[in-house]
């Protein structure tokens, strides 16, 4: 390989000093510098960004990732963000940022296009993403990546979201009640505190402060059955009355943005709406995310109707919606 930019006793040092004595890396989970020359970032940026989009709804315009590019041709300024926690390098071999990160590598990539990830490259607790690309052909390169790309770090960040919930512990003794008592499960952490009224469960969680951040799920069902899974439409209007019934302030769906389509949950066939809520005209404006559901359990001859909803001003939300989202996907009927 050849390192640019380096003299030979510059670089033995880098290669050889251990993660420990490299400086702590900065920055959350979600946000990445991105390392590219600016000509190829010029070419890519709008196909790199469109594959990061998120694959849980949150709200207009909110990407699941923070994406700061960066050249990594102006050393003084590379050299402070490449600190960062997560860093993503984009280039071909004898590229000096491409170079560095190959060298700290145990297992030597494949030949380009490929992507690849090293800890510890430039800081401590860091993780640098690559897509090593070849010589012709990189901006193709780059959207044949970019999809997988995005499947990794989504992984990786849905594990750490999900790490993070479940930090106070998982409510074992609440879902074996629930199961017991009311015929269906949900994992929750300890920290949700419940309540039930008219059949109607619901879990909230409200760390550090309502005015901050809220985390709520509801749980209710009809019984017969639904012969036919609701309409985007039923579900809508659903949920604009169960809000105004049971929410400690009402909550309307605003169909700006809407994903609505089939869904399956541990066997259990039924269909998930996705939007926005938005408080009444005449109430102090809020608004966030939500996630509904209607499942059908046969065996119990109900529909189920569930709500995960968030409040989360001036947060990123989508590690929340992550969270809401696997408990979602926990729920078990008999």
């Amino acid at each position: 390989m050849v390192f640019k930019g380096f003299s030979a006793s510059v670089l033995a040092l880098l290669l050889a000093m251990p993660a420990c004595e490299l400086p702590p890396a900065h920055g959350d989970a979600n946000a990445f510098i991105v390392g590219a020359t600016p000509t190829l970032w010029g070419q890519v940026e709008d196909v790199f960004l469109e594959a990061m989009e998120p694959t849980v709804q949150t709200v207009r315009n909110e990407r699941p990732f923070r994406i700061t590019h960066q050249d990594p041709t102006a050393l003084e300024d590379w050299g402070v963000l490449r600190r960062f926690r997560q860093v993503l390098v984009l280039g071909v071999v004898g590229d000096p940022w491409i170079d560095e990160t190959l060298a700290v590598m145990e297992q030597p990539l494949e030949s380009a296009p490929t992507v690849g990830q090293v800890l510890n490259v430039w800081a401590r607790g860091q993780q640098v993403s690559v897509l090593l690309l070849p010589q012709t052909g990189q901006v193709e390169a780059v959207r044949q990546l970019s999809g997988e790309l995005h499947s990794i770090l989504d992984e990786q960040f849905r594990g750490y979201a999900v790490n993070r919930m479940f930090v106070s512990g998982e409510d074992l003794a609440l879902e074996d009640s629930l199961l017991t008592n009311a015929g269906f499960s949900l994992r929750l952490p300890i920290v949700y505190q419940y309540s039930t009224r008219d059949s109607t469960f619901r879990f909230r969680n409200d760390n550090p402060s309502p005015a901050e951040l809220i985390r709520e799920v509801s749980v209710s069902w009809q019984s017969p059955a639904a012969g036919v899974n609701p309409t985007a439409e039923e579900l809508r209007i659903w949920r604009d009355r169960f809000s105004s019934e049971y929410y400690n302030d009402p909550q309307l769906v605003d169909t700006l943005t809407v994903s609505f389509g089939p869904i399956q949950t541990d066997g259990i066939r039924g269909v998930e709406y996705q939007a926005a809520w938005v408080s009444p005209p005449d109430a102090w404006p809020a608004g966030g995310p939500f996630i509904a559901r209607a499942l059908t359990c046969p065996s119990q001859d109900r529909t189920y109707y569930i709500d995960a909803w968030l409040y989360a001003p001036g947060r990123d939300k989508y590690e929340y919606m992550i969270q809401l989202q696997t408990i979602l996907d926990s729920f078990r009927c008999q």
